[in-house]
């Protein structure tokens, strides 16, 4: 598989990468043709795991290799990081204070007022943290590139691999809120993996940035990181805490550990 990415250009490499991580999405989203209910208990355990994955995707695969790629520079190592990990959270930060959207367990939508549907403003909650997503795959897969080095070439195809593996059930987790709200199923699969189609371009603006300003990466690869937890921060567990059980909490656990052994074993 590797030999077979080695031939294009790291851009066309996180694009196919981030096709990969889209058709997860939608893989997820097709849950809904085969059951007619999903219950919150499950959707919340589903987002514990993915925030699981994000958060070790964050630590291992894009903030310890901003780190090391800084060292030897003019500037302290943990600057470029420190500095991209604010910037990426500020970004997000921004999107949802602004873009209209609605999260899953939430009764009232956030961002600037809007004339949308409850249906629509719950896509865009879930389009919101794909963008992260998409970036985090481009900026592997660009860092790779720069780099030339089997480790990160390993590294972008763990990531990729991580965001897929989470992406799944977030995948469900659009659709079936939104078949709850009473769209057909055809349509709650339509929409659940639209959500998903930001990550592809994304990917191609993340890994483009790095590999003709490679000055950028170690301050890209924090950015992304810092993107992805402040989505897990400000989405992922309080809605997936919303029902007070644990079970969430160990999924998360159960995602961390699995990234991290991806990440580790892998990359």
């Amino acid at each position: 598989m590797i030999a077979f990415f080695s031939q294009f250009s790291p851009i066309v490499q996180a694009l196919l990468a981030s096709i990969y991580t889209w058709g997860m999405t939608a893989l997820g989203a097709a849950g809904v043709f085969l059951s007619k209910e999903i219950s919150k208990k499950t959707l919340n355990v589903m987002l514990g795991f993915a925030a699981g994955v994000m958060i070790a995707a964050s630590f291992f695969s894009l903030l310890l290799p901003a780190i090391e790629s800084s060292e030897g520079g003019n500037l302290p190592a943990w600057f470029p990081a420190t500095v991209g990990f604010l910037l990426g959270g500020g970004f997000l930060w921004a999107l949802d204070k602004y873009l209209p959207h609605l999260h899953i367990n939430a009764s009232q939508a956030e961002g600037t007022k809007s004339g949308l549907s409850r249906s629509m403003l719950l896509v865009l909650a879930i389009t919101l943290h794909n963008i992260p997503e998409g970036l985090a795959v481009g900026v592997a897969f660009g860092a790779a590139g720069v780099h030339n080095d089997p480790t990160f070439i390993a590294a972008a195809f763990t990531i990729a691999l991580g965001m897929g593996i989470q992406n799944f059930p977030e995948g469900l987790a659009v659709s079936a809120p939104l078949r709850a709200e009473g769209l057909s199923r055809r349509r709650s699969f339509f929409w659940g993996q639209f959500s998903g189609l930001v990550e592809p371009l994304g990917a191609v603006i993340g890994a483009a940035a790095v590999y003709f300003i490679q000055p950028l990466l170690p301050y890209a690869l924090a950015f992304a990181a810092g993107a992805m937890i402040f989505v897990v921060s400000e989405e992922l567990i309080p809605e997936a805490e919303a029902d007070g059980s644990d079970m969430p909490t160990l999924a998360l656990m159960v995602g961390f550990a699995l990234m991290m052994v991806l990440d580790v074993a892998f990359g």
